[in-house]
């Protein structure tokens, strides 16, 4: 029979600490703390919640850096502040958007533990689907840059974008309508019609490349498959805590 002692020191054994870095935006970031806390009750099994430290940035402050191009203070602030979280215990860091992976790299340089990077487990989930050829969603920042698309090629993935015109479309309505807890039926059908077009050209699943876009879209919506980055990426993190 075990105690809840043993019981305990089980759980210290085999769980790790998660350093999340939030706030971008906070709504996603509500997602990632109960899917995380959540899996890993599925998973450990009994009352297990995640070791969980979480640092909520002021997403204002992120966005004006980013709309100015202004990469380098945004990763130094998020280097800053994954090296307080590794100070305060953890044992990784999960960046809790996609966009902000354009410095997860640096980060991982200047502080010595693993950052859980989003793309890696977002190749795993299109592997197994199989896919060769996949769109992406997400801020103009995530589409445009090559961080997503470099690292899936690396994995044997091409990567299509929308045009253009739906790309401002996605990026606006992400800072203008989803990060603010606006969901209208019109930006809904936009958007499946972006993915519909997609499709056509030949993408064999959808990455829904922005934490917010999962709050609107979901795979009951589409007929082709959806890879919903908040629940990957949670499951990843689980992956590592619990390993």
């Amino acid at each position: 029979m075990v105690n809840a002692d043993s019981a305990v020191k089980k759980e210290n054994i085999f769980m790790k600490t998660l350093g999340l870095i939030g706030g971008t935006t906070w709504l996603s970031t509500v997602d990632y703390y109960r899917y995380i806390n959540q899996i890993t009750g599925e998973r450990y099994g009994g009352d297990a919640s995640a070791r969980l430290i979480l640092y909520s940035v002021n997403f204002s402050e992120f966005k004006a850096w980013a709309d100015a191009g202004d990469w380098d203070t945004i990763t130094e602030r998020l280097s800053e502040i994954a090296a307080k979280l590794k100070t305060a215990g953890a044992e990784a860091i999960v960046l809790c958007s996609n966009t902000t992976h354009i410095a997860a790299d640096a980060i991982q340089q200047s502080i010595g533990i693993p950052v859980l990077h989003i793309v890696d487990a977002v190749a795993k989930e299109i592997e197994n689907l199989p896919a060769k050829k996949v769109a992406l969603l997400g801020t103009r920042f995530t589409m445009e840059k090559d961080f997503y698309k470099s690292k899936l090629l690396g994995f044997g993935i091409e990567t299509i974008i929308p045009e253009a015109e739906d790309r401002d479309f996605i990026h606006n309505s992400i800072f203008d309508e989803l990060g603010k807890e606006i969901f209208r039926d019109e930006t809904k059908q936009r958007y499946l019609e972006i993915i519909d077009k997609l499709n056509r050209e030949g993408a064999e699943g959808i990455i829904l490349g922005c934490t917010e876009i999962p709050l609107l879209i979901k795979q009951s919506d589409c007929s082709v498959p959806v890879f919903d980055t908040t629940m990957i990426h949670a499951k990843y993190a689980v992956d590592f805590a619990l390993s």
